[in-house]
């Protein structure tokens, strides 16, 4: 068995579905990277622009001429909603693939080195899309999927479904003699993920435009969302899953539920999520994904899906939050929640007022009047 061989196959036993190899060089996206980039496409994502130059040329992330172990793990699930609604993207239900993928990974670094197959003490440096590398685009030279019109990557069995991973070795692509063989499958004619899309953030095949996308907005965004968006989250309290799950690929991968398990904060319902505080926060989704748009983000959130999942309970909980929480930012979508639900009910324009003649001046304050005037009538302020 030739070194390339070997290494493949100690990363399967290692646990990864699909394993892959690809040369530590600039991938083929580059440019259409740098086009998305321009375009204005990465919205605030900053970290991408001072990133650009390695992620179109990453082999300065090595000293020596390099290979990436590319490697994908499974996680199709069936949908997770919150009780009483919300919906949160099906990766994130379960535990953290940041924390899985990175200790994996470091394991069979340490493998290949126990087995000769690295320089001693080079166990190689484990990357779970944290590190700037253009993944799917390293993920297709290295033959374990296709590109798809939603701008991820698609497997004839796991479709959109598996986590990505990369072990950087300081090995000599050349040296490996190993030629891919990419699974078989294209997109074809299908513009289901196009046509499906709320947002129409896949503005043409291959190409998001993160400022309307939900899984961007819910996560990555930091500031209040649009208002032109809002309307359209359809209740999705973090991430999105409509792209993948019209994806025929997808349809019949197999339930993973079982190896990533669920995490016991999606016991709580959007009323819960709306009113939790810093320190329980911190508390509950230690572990989850869901930490990543911190607790004012996901409060937000759970106020802005309320207003697709409009009860009694939820009134009183957007009352109080516009009314009394901490963040301007939740005031603010809790009273654009409660305007949009209960727009027609009595006290809500007096609720809506008192939320907004307690906001800083700006743009939460500008979203806010025009909700007012379009939902529940003019205000002088």
């Amino acid at each position: 068995m030739n070194t390339a061989a070997l290494i493949l196959e100690l990363a399967h036993g290692a646990g990864f579905d699909l394993v892959g190899l690809a040369p530590l060089a600039p991938p083929p996206d580059a440019g259409r990277f740098e086009a998305w980039l321009d375009a204005g496409h990465g919205a605030d994502m900053d970290w991408l622009e001072k990133n650009r130059a390695r992620i179109c040329d990453p082999r300065g992330l090595s000293e020596a001429p390099g290979t990436l172990l590319v490697v994908g793990m499974g996680h199709s699930r069936p949908a997770s909603e919150l009780p009483g609604g919300g919906r949160v993207a099906r990766y994130a239900a379960g535990r953290d693939y940041h924390n899985r993928l990175g200790k994996a990974l470091k394991r069979l670094g340490k493998a290949l080195n126990r087995e000769g197959l690295l320089d001693p003490g080079r166990a190689g440096r484990a990357m779970t899309d944290a590190a700037p590398l253009l993944e799917r685009s390293h993920a297709e030279v290295a033959g374990l999927g296709f590109a798809s019109k939603a701008g991820n990557l698609l497997h004839p069995a796991h479709g959109p479904w598996f986590f990505l991973g990369e072990l950087l070795l300081e090995v000599p692509f050349e040296r490996l003699d190993w030629v891919p063989s990419p699974p078989a499958g294209s997109c074809g004619t299908c513009t289901a993920c196009l046509d499906a899309c709320p947002t129409q953030a896949i503005v043409a095949p291959g190409q998001v435009d993160a400022r309307l996308c939900i899984s961007y907005q819910t996560i990555e965004n930091r500031g209040p969302i649009p208002n032109a968006l809002r309307a359209k989250l359809g209740g999705w309290t973090f991430g999105c899953d409509v792209c993948s799950e019209v994806c025929p690929w997808g349809s019949k991968a197999p339930d993973r539920s079982a190896d990533w398990g669920r995490h016991e904060g999606l016991e709580l319902g959007l009323v819960e999520l709306l009113g939790q505080d810093p320190a329980s926060f911190g508390e509950v989704w230690r572990g989850s994904p869901l930490q990543r748009p911190k607790r004012d983000g996901l409060a937000r959130n759970a106020a802005l899906a309320l207003a697709a999942h409009p009860s009694e309970r939820g009134q009183q909980a957007l009352t109080e939050a516009a009314l009394g929480d901490a963040s301007p930012m939740v005031r603010e979508a809790a009273a654009w929640a409660l305007a949009e639900a209960h727009g027609d009910e009595p006290g809500t324009g007096e609720v809506v007022d008192a939320t907004l003649a307690g906001l800083p001046q700006g743009p939460l304050g500008a979203l806010l009047r025009e909700t007012r005037a379009r939902l529940v009538g003019p205000t002088s302020r």
